[in-house]
């Protein structure tokens, strides 16, 4: 159970964590054997725009727009904010000098591992609710008895389901330090 646990549960997990990191690393590094390091100045424009565009889920949940299917539009949604994230790793890296820079990747980085969080523990919980409601069927219980028996695993499973109550405000950091830091740049950024 341990071994299937790990290998379902917390390996997914660590690997997109990791394949974030390692992709930025490697891309960076490309930039620089090529000479073009200043492209990577440019990257954190669609990366920051990736994952405003990502927000067209959030929009469909709340049904403040109607168009797009809520399941595709969650898969858009990681994918968009995975690559764009990914993006503002590699724009963070050619030039990472400002306090601001830091701290609104930082608040990336924990808004990025909460959304995985929030995936991988829904994923979770809805795997055991439906393995222990088909096991307590397959043992000839009615659907009163599985309620009873099931009534603190739902509740919990309700209680997981809200764990976007941390993840908007997490969310809401990223957001305010990425635009304070967007704003510190129109506004001391060299024109030429």
């Amino acid at each position: 159970m341990k071994s299937r646990l790990l290998g379902r549960e917390v390996l997914p997990f660590l690997a997109a964590f990791i394949a974030l990191a390692a992709a930025a690393l490697l891309l960076d590094a490309f930039l620089h054997l090529l000479g073009a390091v200043w492209v990577g100045r440019y990257l954190g424009i669609p990366g920051i725009l990736l994952i405003i565009a990502s927000f067209g889920y959030s929009l469909r949940k709340r049904q403040l727009i109607k168009i797009g299917k809520p399941l595709v539009l969650l898969h858009l949604h990681e994918r968009m904010a995975w690559f764009g994230s990914l993006l503002i790793l590699i724009h963070a890296g050619v030039h990472f000098t400002a306090v601001l820079a830091w701290l609104a990747t930082v608040a990336m980085l924990v808004n990025v591992g909460s959304g995985l969080t929030g995936k991988f523990l829904l994923q979770r919980g809805r795997k055991q609710l439906e393995e222990s409601r088909q096991d307590f069927r397959e043992q000839g219980l009615s659907a009163a008895e599985i309620d009873d028996l099931m009534y603190w695993d739902t509740l919990t499973y309700t209680a997981i389901t809200n764990w976007r109550v941390v993840h908007r405000p997490i969310a809401l950091v990223f957001a305010v330090l990425a635009s304070a830091h967007i704003l510190s740049i129109f506004l001391f950024w060299a024109w030429r």
